[in-house]
């Protein structure tokens, strides 16, 4: 090949390179990606009162299990799990109740926010000894010792129980259910001994993932629960499609350099999103009822969103100009 027919095929091939970073989202072809989940605290309610005596404190149980779950999905790696620190920070900002812990209906208004394909949300039914929880004694005594959290008779097993829903964020839809149970190996006097020294409690906190919580026997029941719940769930994980989130809105304010759509994160936008911005050139009616049945339109460019909030986007132009309010706006995303 000829150098300045090399110099055409490498200039050629920067422009296709060029007009494809302007694209938006919707007209390129997007990786397949994983499903993206997101993980509630478990509720705790139904064993509150025995883990409560068991631990001399009102534990979040839920939240420690809910721990131990998304870092086996972590590790596994068949779903990109939401992260938990932004998560939370949503939660605050949603008002979100540890009441609406299991309510399918809230945790999928806040999994469409979160920009996930499902959410999910569970309950521990039982965290006990052998004879589902009877006879648990207080929590008084040496937390340094095995002589803590009594269970009324000596050499038991400890034993928990869990169960999930992975909630469709769009619908509210059970789409699937998974349950884990697990029961130490080993018995003991008390549910915190088997293990040797406690160490792990403190302000009502216990570190699930920790040596010391996991070498007692109702933290080896937990950990093989919780092992269980895993590996159920993402047997179902096929039940859980990756979502395609297309949006449709307007051009609410152009201030300078900054163009404002009346679309944010409730309609699935998220910071980084382009969207492509058109123009309305024609209206056409049925002549019968007078309805609009199409619109003809001119592309004006691309914005990308720089920040979301829930009703609202800002967004910076990666190509066009003349962007006016009323122009409409739309993207087809995964």
């Amino acid at each position: 090949m000829n150098p300045q027919r090399s110099a055409s095929l490498l200039a050629g091939l920067l422009a296709f390179a060029a007009a494809l970073a302007v694209l938006p989202a919707s007209a390129q072809t997007a990786p397949t990606r994983k499903p993206r989940v997101a993980v509630l605290d478990f509720d705790y309610a139904t064993v509150q009162s025995y883990s409560s005596a068991m631990f001399g404190a009102d534990v979040d149980i839920g939240k420690g299990i809910t721990d131990l779950l998304i870092t086996n999905l972590v590790k596994d790696g068949t779903f990109s799990v939401y992260e938990r620190q932004a998560l939370d920070k949503l939660m605050t900002e949603q008002n979100f109740s540890n009441s609406n812990r299991a309510d399918p209906a809230t945790a999928a208004r806040l999994g469409k926010l979160a920009g996930v394909d499902a959410i999910i949300i569970g309950a521990i039914t039982e965290f006990g000894n052998e004879t589902k929880n009877q006879n648990v004694g207080g929590g008084g005594g040496n937390w340094h010792g095995i002589g803590i959290g009594g269970i009324g008779h000596s050499n038991s097993k400890a034993n928990v129980a869990i169960n999930l829903r992975v909630v469709n964020v769009d619908t509210g839809e059970i789409l699937a259910v998974a349950e884990g149970t697990g029961q130490s190996s080993r018995s003991s006097t008390s549910l915190l001994g088997g293990g040797g020294n406690w160490h792990g409690f403190g302000g009502g906190n216990v570190d699930f993932g920790s040596s010391n919580f996991q070498n007692t026997i109702i933290g080896e029941a937990t950990k093989a629960a919780v092992d269980q719940l895993t590996a159920n769930l993402i047997a179902d994980a096929s039940k859980v499609t990756v979502r395609t989130i297309k949006v449709d809105g307007l051009v609410a304010a152009v201030d300078g350099g900054q163009i404002i759509l009346n679309v944010g994160a409730k309609a699935g936008v998220k910071v980084g999103d382009q969207l492509q911005v058109l123009r309305v050139t024609k209206e056409i009616k049925d002549p019968s009822t007078g309805q609009v049945i199409r619109r003809l339109t001119t592309t004006i460019g691309v914005v990308r969103a720089t920040d979301v909030d829930d009703a609202s986007s800002v967004c910076v132009p990666v190509s066009g100009s003349g962007f006016q309010e009323g122009d409409r706006v739309s993207s087809e995303t995964q």
